[in-house]
């Protein structure tokens, strides 16, 4: 009797286990509710973030942080949709296009230079190149490799127009021929790069550096005076700038310690306003361009004595060169040009040697 009143009943030893099992049903459901939340959460908020972004936006810029396979099929997307609500197929798949285009362009460090030379037809050939689909290039002179080195090859290509894969990418800054320093700097940037120098009689195209000089400097001395050292003695002052310029050859020298003649192009800056498809032609052959840009595209301005693009660049308007292209030049005494061609004669048949081609210059 004693040994049964100490034995506890059955149920009392099942209940601890019973409690035990019931928490940690309530907890494994719990874990399992805050599971399912958290992942609904997470995969509508990416599907938003995908979906939802409008193209060229988002947190890491939009399709140019993208995979390649992502960001195409996005760009389809866009344009299905533009197909449907346009009602036009065909205008609709032109804006994709375009849009696929803008969002495959980049900036890139300049395929070709226009080197040189100052007053030799520079803004008039970059000008003429810009008709061109497969040519992009930047307007202004950025001076980069003479003045502005120190800001780096970074910011330089931020300067640049941004381009397909196949586009040239070019810009022009005629200080570059002759400043001593670029062709190092422009061979650390890339050894393949092509360059572009148009050139025309030094004596002329002095004369045409002093006209845009006095014009802007009131009264400076006459060209006839600064172009020599002691005139009465005919000693010329090879280190004015009008005239230092157009010693061609002594210029080359240095570009041809660093690239090789075979990527120089030498455009003749006389030929270029008698007959700009000419030149054309031949610079669109040295880029490895299709001849696109041919006569049809100019006609000759009596006025300024100067060709002019029927057509420019996006317009469909005729478009002639600034007021300062073709300017009447100041009369120069005929004895100091006659100084001044002496003095050329033996520089000029040297750059005719170097470069394997005879200008007929005086």
């Amino acid at each position: 009797m004693a040994g049964s009143r100490g034995a506890p009943p059955e149920h009392w030893r099942l209940a601890p286990r019973l409690v035990g099992m019931l928490w940690l049903g309530v907890a494994c459901a719990s874990l399992l509710c805050l599971l399912r939340c958290c992942g609904s959460e997470g995969t509508q908020s990416f599907g938003l973030s995908r979906a939802e972004a409008p193209l060229g936006e988002g947190q890491y810029g939009g399709t140019e942080a993208m995979g390649d396979a992502d960001g195409r099929m996005m760009v389809r997307r866009r344009r299905r949709r533009k197909k449907r609500s346009a009602g036009d197929g065909e205008d609709a798949d032109a804006d994709g296009s375009a849009e696929e285009k803008d969002w495959r362009a980049a900036r890139r460090l300049p395929h070709a230079l226009i080197i040189g030379v100052k007053k030799g037809g520079t803004r008039a050939l970059l000008e003429f190149l810009r008709l061109h689909p497969d040519v992009r290039a930047l307007g202004s002179e950025p001076h980069f490799f003479d003045r502005h080195y120190a800001r780096g090859l970074t910011w330089y290509r931020s300067m640049m127009p941004k381009a397909l894969d196949g586009q040239i990418v070019m810009e022009k800054t005629p200080r570059y021929f002759v400043a001593a320093e670029t062709p190092a700097r422009v061979h650390a940037m890339s050894r393949d790069v092509k360059l572009i120098v148009v050139v025309r009689d030094p004596v002329t195209r002095a004369i045409s550096d002093y006209t845009q000089i006095a014009s802007k400097t009131p009264g400076i001395a006459s060209f006839e005076s600064l172009a020599f050292k002691n005139r009465s003695l005919g000693l010329v002052d090879s280190l004015w700038s009008p005239l230092y310029i157009g010693l061609y050859a002594q210029h080359l020298e240095r570009w041809l310690a660093y690239f090789p003649l075979s990527q120089i192009h030498f455009v003749n800056g006389e030929r270029l306003i008698s007959d700009p498809a000419f030149e054309l032609g031949r610079v669109q052959d040295f880029l490895g361009l299709e001849r696109i840009i041919t006569d049809k595209h100019f006609y000759f301005n009596k006025t300024k004595g100067f060709p002019c693009l029927k057509k420019a660049e996006g317009s469909a308007e005729p478009h002639c060169l600034g007021k300062t292209k073709g300017r009447t030049h100041v009369c120069v005494e005929p004895e100091v040009i006659r100084s001044l061609r002496l003095f050329y004669h033996p520089h000029n048949l040297r750059f005719y040697q170097m470069t394997g081609m005879d200008f007929e210059w005086k």
